[in-house]
C-alpha cells in the first residue's frame, strides 16, 4: 500500500518541489494550494490537488475530506508548509497585518493539524511535519511578524511532540535558512497593505535597505540553496524509522543554532544589528 502525504502551499517553491520529490519516491501525494488556478495546474501534472487555504476553514475541512475519500480514511504524513511573509519594522506593522499573518501562518496550521490528529490516532501512526525556519529561533530585523509566527509554530510543535509521544504520531520541525522561492515577491502585497513606511521614524532605513531588497532582485542570497534541499530533509523525516525532532537546512541555520548555544543574547543582538 502506497504511503500518503498531504502537502500544503504547493503552488511554487518548497511545496512544489516536495510534491514532485515525494511522488518520485513512490508516495501518493496530495498537493494542496490556496488558489484554484494553481490546483488546476497541478492536476494537469497528475496530482490530486485539493483547494486548501489556511485562512478559510471551509476549504481546510473540505480539502481534508477530499484527501481522506481518496485514501479510504487514512493519512500517513501532513506537511504544513504554506505561509507568507510581512516585512517591516515591528513598530510599523499594523495590528491587522499581524492578525492576518497569524491566520495563515499559525492558526490555519493549527486548525488543519487538529483535524488530522484524530485520523492518525485512529490508525495508530502518522507524522506531522512543520516547515519552520531559522527565524523560528533567531530574530532577524525587519522580519518581526514572520519571526513571531515561526516562533509560535516552534512552541506549538515542541509541545505537541511531547504530548503525542505515546500516540504513534511523530512531530517534526524542518528549519530552513535561505531557500530559492517566491516568498519575497509574494510578501510585497502584504507589505504594501499593512506597513506605512513613508510615515515611519525609520523611513531612511527602509529606503537604504528593505525597499531595495524587497523590490530589486539581486540574485540568490549568499548560502541560498534550492528547494530540493528541504525535500531531502522531508524524505528523511517521512521515511526514517526514527525521524529527528528537527532538521536544519542551509549553513546559516546550522550557524544560528551554534550561536544560540554559545553566545549571550547581547552578543547575538550585536551580530543581528548589522543586518539592518
Amino acid at each position: 500500500m502506497q504511503k500518503t502525504i498531504l502537502i500544503t502551499g504547493c503552488s511554487s517553491g518548497i511545496g512544489l518541489d516536495a510534491a514532485h520529490g515525494m511522488r518520485e519516491r513512490g508516495w501518493t501525494v496530495f498537493a494542496a494550494c490556496r488558489r484554484r488556478v494553481d490546483c488546476d495546474r497541478l492536476r494537469a501534472q497528475g496530482f490530486v490537488s485539493p483547494l486548501m487555504d489556511y485562512t478559510d476553514s471551509e476549504t481546510l475541512r473540505s480539502g481534508l475530506e477530499d484527501v481522506l475519500e481518496h485514501t479510504g480514511g487514512r493519512l500517513d504524513v501532513l506537511f504544513n508548509n504554506g505561509a507568507h511573509g510581512l516585512p517591516g519594522a515591528v513598530e510599523d506593522v499594523s495590528t491587522d497585518g499581524l492578525r492576518a499573518i497569524f491566520e495563515s501562518n499559525v492558526f490555519g496550521w493549527h486548525e488543519l493539524t487538529r483535524q488530522v490528529i484524530p485520523v492518525m490516532r485512529a490508525q495508530g501512526h502518522g507524522r506531522i511535519i512543520q516547515n519552520s525556519s531559522i527565524l523560528g529561533f533567531v530574530s532577524f530585523p525587519w522580519r518581526g511578524a514572520y519571526v513571531a509566527t515561526k516562533h509560535a509554530i516552534e512552541g506549538l510543535t515542541d509541545t505537541m511532540r511531547v504530548e503525542l509521544r505515546d500516540s504513534g504520531i511523530n512531530v517534526v520541525l524542518i528549519e530552513p535558512g535561505p531557500i530559492t522561492s517566491k516568498i519575497r515577491e509574494k510578501a510585497i502585497p502584504h507589505f504594501e497593505q499593512y506597513v506605512d513606511w513613508k510615515n515611519s521614524a525609520l523611513r531612511d532605513r527602509y529606503e537604504q535597505s528593505l525597499l531595495k531588497r524587497l523590490y530589486e532582485s539581486s540574485g540568490p542570497d549568499r548560502f541560498e540553496l534550492p528547494a530540493s534541499a528541504v525535500t531531502a530533509k522531508l524524505i528523511h523525516a517521512c521515511e526514517s524509522k526514527h525521524p529527528h525532532p528537527r532538521y536544519y537546512v542551509t549553513i546559516p541555520t546550522h550557524l544560528g543554532g551554534v550561536l544560540k548555544r554559545v553566545l549571550t543574547t547581547r552578543a547575538i543582538d550585536r551580530i543581528l544589528a548589522r543586518l539592518r
